[in-house]
């Protein structure tokens, strides 16, 4: 299945045109203005042909390496004419392929992709037939996703359907995968002769283990062969289709993409386009060997890409601009691979095209120097030209950068939209220290991969089981259990919360609730864990993580150096101010009773007016420096803390807390009533430890305070949003500001921050008329979407967010 497209027809000049030079603009257009997102069934074919060839003849691992290379071997390659860097994850750009051994759509699942307004995926009839006719009847009880909702317990249903906690694990699989360098360092072939030396060391005396790290090491052989392939079969069409072109400039062209597909994957890249070349390729092949939650990024781009670029620079067969133009050709491909296909509540918790692919821009070097470079400022330069939604990008702060580089980063970000966000290298290194990793890997490999994630590239496997509904906890214990939701009882009933004599009596029926929650999430996280080691290994992604192919263990069941899984936890301003109302007002002050408290939330307010008035406006509020409701925070971080962190997995990972929510903040505001810090029914909670919206009324500064008396050095990475209309942060002065701020924030240890600079105004005209701002990106939570591409709800908190003032 071969395939080349070229297009001639002339651009539309009423559309934005970007990029350094007219390949670039070109290749742009066609990736945001001429791409239409669709199902690519190509690869469901394929892997289901495999499968009924191999399936039961084999171990897993092999069968998976096996049907890998199948892939690699006969599926579609594209060509776009003037293209630099090669390889889709579809059979073009915007083609997402769908992975029916972990979730087999139904038609119906097909109809919802094509028909929706937002996030949608056009399916033809065919692709429809092949789903009915070939994928269903093989996939429908084998994927993993219909096995899982037989095997899990009817109380793990029953929170997760009234919108307590998500779970990541059933439509995709393990992922938040960061590379380090060593693709840029080895070739395939390197890695199939160190794969090849394990196994002659094998000692069968060790018994199964031994015919366990056999198959496992074939299955590592065997990807790794399909990827030469991959490389291989370009370097192939590249000179047929110079054979074909009467256009002396692409026949040149395609010439060289063939001597670079000459080199990479099979050998280590020797030149900067090679190094792209070879990372991309690398990325191709994670994301189809497996559907990984939140894709596969570079990690420290600008240091893997620093020794290629010194070197051609001073050699003279590369200029700035050449390097320059092969970064942007690069994001216009990561650009191009949507995230795949979700449905359901999955759709709801990350409800974008955006798979999450962060560069880290800036970071430390392994000595603990600054790693700032030419490179870095190339990066800076491409993001604000091209101004796309993928790659989500980032810059690592340390008290080592030099000013020169966060002032340029904040210009980036002062554009309004979104991007890059700003992350604390100290706080990273220490973050990754504190879990247990050497100084050394956390120096040379701390990176920020997902929305704020913290882990070690090319060493982790940290993957994130789901979000966590923190302030739902507290509804359940103020209805006994029972879900208005739902109209099913899901938690435990601990008594009429009426008949409480102290705060601390109600406190306890909190923490009791969240640990009930906990539990079964917990239990459930652990099957699902165990169905992954069983039966759906990554030999690819084991490859080229350490310490894999020395364990002869996969990368999901334990092989990595690192194994981490993470809870992410929202809504914990809303939770602290809750308590904070019933606290100040029901046991100190007696403002009210619980039982008035109750009539008002069940009434969403309606008739409370007084009592709403107490609670929403002259009750403490995390996010202006007051200590009486950041003394709360502090209480409920400590407490999801001692619930969740340090949990060991079947796997051996263990469990981490982290704050951040994708667009999972709106579905869980959805399926919740009114709460006691006078949030409305249904209204959608603030965004990692973003206060509530409306509640921090103080500055940015007070922000930063009540922020950073969360131990944020204890966590895998918490999200802090701040919103400034553009004149605020104008200028040179304006530049002062911002960069003050984030150095004063990671003074005192935080995580992370991010800046939507926008003015309030333009939003409601956009959510008006769509039509009057059809570019308009906005940052959400840990990465940028278009404006139009949100639904209502999420427009709505993104306007009402507190717009900050210096």
């Amino acid at each position: 299945m071969t395939a080349t497209l070229e297009r001639t027809d002339q651009f539309d000049t009423k559309k934005m045109r970007r990029g350094s030079t007219e390949r670039i603009k070109r290749l742009r257009e066609i990736s945001e203005y001429e791409s239409e997102p669709c199902i690519s069934i190509e690869r469901a074919v394929l892997l289901t042909e495999a499968y009924k060839k191999w399936e039961g003849t084999c171990s897993a691992p092999v069968l998976r390496g096996r049907a890998f290379k199948y892939i690699m071997e006969n599926r579609t390659l594209y060509l776009e004419k003037g293209g630099l860097i090669v390889g889709e994850k579809g059979h073009k750009p915007w083609a997402a392929p769908t992975f029916p051994e972990l979730c087999c759509h139904t038609l119906e699942d097909f109809d919802n992709m094509h028909n929706r307004d937002r996030v949608f995926f056009k399916t033809t009839e065919e692709d429809r037939k092949i789903q009915e006719e070939i994928i269903i009847p093989y996939w429908e009880n084998r994927a993993l996703m219909t096995r899982m909702n037989e095997m899990l317990p009817k109380e793990w249903h029953l929170l997760f359907e009234s919108g307590l906690y998500t779970e990541f694990l059933m439509q995709r699989g393990p992922g938040h995968t960061v590379g380090d360098g060593k693709v840029y360092q080895y070739g395939y072939e390197d890695f199939i002769k160190r794969i090849d030396e394990e196994i002659a060391n094998i000692d069968f005396n060790e018994g199964m283990e031994a015919f366990d790290k056999l198959e496992e090491l074939k299955g590592m052989r065997l990807v790794c062969e399909g990827m030469i392939i991959f490389g291989e079969r370009y370097a192939v069409l590249a000179r047929e289709e110079a054979e074909k072109t009467d256009d002396p400039q692409w026949k040149k062209e395609l010439l060289e993409l063939a001597a670079v597909c000459d080199v990479v994957p099979r050998y280590k890249p020797q030149t900067f386009r090679q190094a792209l070349q070879t990372y991309w390729f690398t990325h191709i092949g994670v994301t189809v060997e497996m559907n990984n939650w939140d894709a596969y990024s570079p990690g420290k781009l600008d240091q893997h890409l620093e020794p290629f670029y010194n070197k051609e620079i001073e050699e003279g067969t590369l200029t700035r601009e050449e390097a320059r133009e092969l970064l942007e050709n690069f994001w216009i491909q990561f650009n191009n691979q949507p995230a795949p296909p979700k449905v359901g509540i999955t759709l709801k918790e990350s409800a974008t095209y955006t798979d999450f692919c962060n560069i880290n821009t800036g970071a430390l070097r392994p000595d603990g120097t600054s790693g700032v470079s030419e490179v870095s400022y190339l990066i800076l330069e491409v993001m604000s030209e091209m101004r796309l939604l993928q790659p989500s990008s980032n810059v690592q702060i340390s008290r080592k950068t030099p000013e020169k580089f966060l002032r340029q980063a904040l210009k980036v970000s002062r554009e309004g939209w979104g991007q890059p966000a700003i992350y604390n290298s100290e706080a990273i290194i220490q973050e990754l220290i504190n879990m247990g990793k050497s100084i050394d890997d956390a120096r040379e490999s701390g990176v920020a991969s997902g929305c704020v994630e913290t882990g070690v590239a090319g060493k982790e496997a940290y993957v994130l089981t789901g979000y966590l509904n923190v302030p739902k906890v507290l509804e359940l214990v103020m209805n006994r259990g029972f879900d208005k939701y739902t109209g099913k009882q899901v938690g435990l009933d601990l008594g009429d919360p009426k008949d409480f004599k102290s705060y601390e009596e109600f406190y306890q029926a909190v923490y009791d609730q969240l640990k009930y929650v906990v539990d079964v999430k917990v239990a459930g996280n652990n099957l699902i864990e165990k169905m992954y080691m069983n039966t759906m290994p990554v030999p690819l992604l084991s490859v080229i993580t350490d310490d894999c192919i020395k364990n002869g263990k996969d990368y999901n069941n334990g092989g990595s150096r690192y194994n981490t899984s993470y809870i992410q936890c929202v809504g914990v301003a809303t939770l602290t101010d809750s308590l904070a109302a019933v606290k100040k007002n029901v046991f100190e002050e007696n403002n009210f009773t619980m039982e008035q408290l109750l009539s008002a939330l069940e009434d969403n307010f309606e008739g409370h007016e007084k009592l709403f008035d107490t609670v929403y406006n002259e009750t403490p509020k995390y996010g202006n420096d007051d200590d009486y409701a950041d003394n709360i925070l502090r209480n409920v971080v400590d407490l999801l803390q001692d619930i969740i962190a340090g949990r060991t997995t079947p796997k051996g990972s263990k469990t981490i807390v982290e704050f951040l929510p994708t667009t999972c903040h709106v579905y869980f505001g959805q399926v919740m009533g009114a709460s006691a810090n006078g949030r409305k029914a249904g209204v959608s909670l603030p965004d990692g430890i973003s206060p509530e919206k409306g509640a921090d009324r103080n500055g940015p500064t007070a922000v930063i305070k009540s922020a950073a008396k969360i131990d944020q050095l204890k966590t895998g990475g918490a999200l802090l949003n701040q919103k400034f209309s553009p004149s605020v942060v104008a200028g040179e002065k304006g530049i002062d500001s911002l960069a003050s701020l984030v150095r004063s924030y990671f003074a005192m240890d935080g995580h992370h921050i991010q800046f939507n600079v926008i003015d309030r105004d333009i939003l409601i005209e956009a959510q008006k008329d769509p039509n009057l701002y059809p570019e308009l990106i906005v940052r959400v939570a840990g990465y940028s979407d278009y404006f139009n591409n949100l639904d209502k709800d999420l427009q709505d908190e993104i306007i009402n967010r507190t717009e900050q003032s210096f």
